[in-house]
């Protein structure tokens, strides 16, 4: 048989860019799938202690803590800002070495908020995102993914029928249409060849279809489509990259993954799945608890378990339990942990009231929640206190303005350490002396998150005039985190946002330049 001699037309330029814009700020696995080490890791927070104060003060739960604990996976801390940035990154790259996307295509995909949102990072590579909305979002969603260059189309048509009419859906699905087309035209797409494909369009609207829409649009525009819910890089994304992740960060506490449950809520099923293969390959075990809503809830960017039936990653042979959960009960929970400033939205608080409900009712003792995404763009709809007074995150301009008043600016990372230029780096973007750049060890910062104690290595790196430390790390995660503890033990602390990779975005340097892996 005669070997094909066709190869794809890859946009090495793109490759390029994306590689340095986008890969070397999110986590992946480092020099290649041998080395097991995960670059950009986001924070697994210890959150044992504040989910048994929750449970007791909000529920009158009272639990023995000695033999349980309960990690938070904060992908709310990922560059990009969600869980779905890692299938992103995985299926957008791979779509360019293979050809499907060059500089100047549109992408369209369907979406209900965070995946998005992670597209929303394309936007200084030239890349045009379109997504499609499905149903009504919280207004802080549509501003975020405005915010983020995405531009959207709403599929959602109002029709009032007189009393007593039954609602003619292909008329819906007409009327649907023709709002679509009015929506592209005035995003600068060309109606004529929309008006081709009109009866196939109002097919898909008439059965609520939006995944197949997005397809559709991008075969018809010459576009790409992600296909999020039927892409199999968004699972192998969590497979090969967040569970390893998960793993090492763990077994660097002391913990082996084998010995934990992990529980998600479920999108499009990427998560579940790909952690539940891990788990299953890695300790031959069904590790993974997949959490819905109740039937009648609508919780922001995840399906209630009868949605979910049909979908191609939803594959209940895989796991371990799934858990219709109440979602009311579990906004109390989401209210505790607002006001005590950690990032956790909607589908977070849900897993995490689900591992709480377990606990209580012997069902397992040690847990790893996944916590997709953060909570700022539910704040609006959901009316969630928050301490705003004295912000424990400030961005460069403001800690530059600030610069006089932090007695030191302490790094603090549970796996990396800046190398010289790493340091220089963080010196002259804040405009302060190198000197003034301190490291605290790994061992040490792991240990403040885990024991919420001060060890007394970083205690001796804290200025000795009361006066508050700016803490960096790589992506602003951990030392948020880390601010968080001090602030709790009475230390003024403020974490820098975005960390180092932050500010590397002004240099040439690359992130092996900057810093290395801690070797204490």
């Amino acid at each position: 048989m005669q070997k094909s001699s066709f190869s794809p037309q890859i946009d090495k330029d793109l490759l390029r860019k994306f590689d340095a814009e986008i890969l070397s700020r999110t986590p992946h696995v480092a020099g290649g799938v041998n080395t097991g080490v995960v670059a950009n890791p986001t924070p697994l927070v210890d959150l044992t202690d504040a989910l048994f104060e929750c449970a007791k003060a909000e529920y009158g739960i009272r639990i023995d803590s000695k033999s349980v604990r309960v990690f938070g996976k904060l992908d709310s801390q990922i560059f990009g800002g969600s869980v779905k940035v890692r299938p992103a990154v995985e299926i957008v790259r791979d779509a360019i070495i293979t050809g499907k996307l060059r500089s100047g295509q549109k992408i369209f995909e369907a979406t209900s908020g965070n995946f998005g949102l992670a597209l929303g990072m394309l936007r200084n590579l030239g890349l045009d995102v379109i997504v499609l909305v499905s149903r009504k979002l919280q207004g802080g969603v549509l501003d975020e993914l405005k915010n983020e260059g995405v531009r959207s189309v709403n599929l959602d048509v109002d029709i009032c029928p007189a009393p007593g009419l039954k609602i003619d859906q292909n008329l819906v699905a007409k009327a649907a249409a023709a709002s679509v087309r009015e929506q592209l035209a005035q995003l600068g797409l060309d109606t004529s060849v929309f008006d081709k494909a009109r009866g196939d369009v109002e097919a898909l609207l008439a059965k609520q279809d939006a995944i197949s829409l997005a397809k559709l649009l991008a075969k018809i525009y010459d576009g790409f489509c992600p296909e999020q819910y039927d892409n199999e890089l968004n699972v192998r994304s969590h497979e090969t990259t967040t569970a390893p992740e998960i793993e090492q960060q763990l077994k660097a506490q002391g913990y082996s993954l084998g010995d934990f449950r992990l529980i998600t809520a479920f999108g499009t099923g990427g998560t579940s799945a790909g952690l539940a293969k891990y788990a299953q390959s890695k300790y031959q075990q069904k590790s993974v608890h997949v959490v819905f809503p109740l039937a009648n809830q609508d919780v922001a960017g995840i399906r209630t378990r009868d949605k979910a039936v049909g979908l191609r990653f939803y594959q209940p042979e895989l796991y371990g339990g799934e858990h219709e959960v109440d979602f009311e009960a579990a906004r109390r929970l989401l209210r505790f942990f607002a006001g005590r400033g950690y990032g956790i939205g909607e589908s977070g608080a849900l897993a995490l009231y689900s591992a709480l409900q377990m606990i209580n009712y012997g069902a397992g003792n040690k847990f790893v929640v996944m916590i997709a995404d953060g909570l700022q763009k539910y704040l609006a709809d959901l009316e969630i206190p928050v301490e705003t007074s004295d912000p424990l995150e400030v961005n460069v301009q403001e800690a530059n303005s600030k610069q006089p008043t932090y007695g030191e600016v302490l790094w603090t990372h549970a796996m990396f350490v800046p190398r010289e230029e790493g340091i220089k780096l963080v010196a002259d973007a804040l405009g302060c002396d190198k000197d003034k750049v301190k490291v605290a060890t790994a061992r040490d910062v792991q240990a403040l998150i885990t024991t919420e104690k001060i060890p007394a290595g970083i205690s001796a790196l804290l200025p000795k005039d009361k006066s508050k430390t700016l803490l960096v790390c790589m992506a602003g995660g951990t030392s948020l985190r880390v601010a968080e503890v001090l602030t709790k033990n009475g230390v003024g602390a403020q974490s820098l946002t975005g960390g180092i990779m932050n500010l590397s975005q002004t240099s040439n340097k690359q992130p092996d330049d900057l810093v290395q892996v801690a070797r204490e």
